[in-house]
């Protein structure tokens, strides 16, 4: 993603940003961008004075390390997702953008399914009353399939020392940002995570997980890189009806009584509320990855609100620590909880690491 995100700005998609620097322990990398000036360490960046902002796109254990240094030597941030591995490192992250030595420094993420159109549209729906309470949300997120070749493809990839985790570090951060910023974070999680069961790794590759909310709004995350043909396929249940995005589309199925005031007043006793449904049109996926650059840039030019705020990213972490914690503890998880509790598993499952 490093090269994608730098190719952009070279090429000039990017309106008020140019490509300045590249770091990269492999000089063949750096060689691709003869227009920037090479370094090969990210540190070796930072003190440059070359550049005002930086891009952090690197194995999940260096996020904090680029990023920390980025802002203590007061530069502007866009880190990929994860915003880290766990959530007692996002809290370092957090405390030294908290300490920014320049008021005005920008610190984004990369979560680049934030401007498709579907997900905007329903939190507007949320956001605006029109939904009314959410009762059930259900996500099947299993269209991640990998194989074996995309594990063996970097040494890092698929190991507790590597990455930390599997396809909740990994594919899912994009879908938990996601459930956070549209249903808010859950009091409760109960999850069971496989670990290594489609294919020759040591981290989880399938999980189903249950999440509860103090409002009494109860949800599931079904996600898996070992499914195909897989299912993307959101559904989300309230008062005023459903709404249900999977393929292109956005369908509301709207109640035309709410399904509580219809449940007290009708005198029939199968009966359900009537309902109309809606096809909401939306146009494709949105910018992606390069919207989400280019509004990192109009941030740092005070010329727009960042769509996807770093100290937002801390909330995905939590729910991805969460299910792995609440699998290796075989209970369930009260949120917010305890970053050193999850911290310790985690350097156990890297001491036992028996990959690079």
């Amino acid at each position: 993603m490093g090269s994608a995100h730098a190719r952009m700005l070279a090429d000039g998609k990017v309106s008020g940003a140019v490509l300045s620097a590249v770091a990269d322990p492999d000089h063949g990398k750096r060689e691709r961008f003869p227009e920037a000036r090479p370094f090969p360490s990210a540190q070796a960046l930072i003190d440059s004075g070359a550049v005002d902002a930086v891009i952090v796109a690197t194995p999940h254990f260096d996020h904090p390390t680029s990023a920390i240094a980025a802002l203590e030597a007061g530069l502007h941030v866009l880190v990929e997702k994860p915003l880290a591995v766990d959530k007692l490192d996002a809290e370092r992250m957090l405390a030294a953008y908290a300490n920014r030595p320049r008021p005005g420094q920008v610190f984004a993420e990369m979560f680049n399914q934030r401007t498709d159109p579907r997900y905007q549209k329903l939190k507007q729906l949320i956001e605006n009353g029109e939904l009314g309470a959410i009762r059930r949300v259900s996500w099947i997120i299993t269209d991640w399939f990998r194989s074996e070749a995309y594990y063996r493809s970097g040494g890092w990839r698929a190991s507790w020392r590597g990455e930390g985790g599997g396809v909740l570090l990994n594919q899912a951060p994009h879908q938990l940002d996601l459930w956070h910023w549209l249903f808010g974070m859950p009091a409760r999680v109960r999850a069971f995570c496989s670990f290594g069961r489609f294919h020759e790794i040591e981290v989880e590759d399938q999980v189903t997980a249950y999440l509860e909310y103090t409002s009494g709004a109860t949800g599931t995350f079904v996600t898996s890189t070992g499914e195909a043909p897989g299912t993307n396929r959101l559904e989300v249940a309230a008062e005023r009806g459903k709404i249900v995005i999977e393929g292109d589309g956005l369908r509301f199925y709207r109640n035309e009584v709410p399904m509580s005031e219809f449940s007290r007043t009708t005198s029939e006793p199968f009966a359900a509320p009537p309902l109309s449904t809606l096809e909401i049109p939306t146009s494709g996926k949105g910018p992606q990855h390069l919207g989400i650059l280019q509004n990192f840039v109009d941030a740092i030019a005070g010329q727009a609100e960042l769509v996807a705020p770093a100290v937002e990213g801390i909330h995905s972490v939590e729910l991805a620590n969460a299910m792995l914690f609440s699998t290796l503890e075989d209970r369930t998880i009260e949120l917010p909880f305890e970053a050193g509790a999850y911290r310790n598993h985690l350097e156990r499952l890297i001491a036992g690491s028996k990959r690079p």
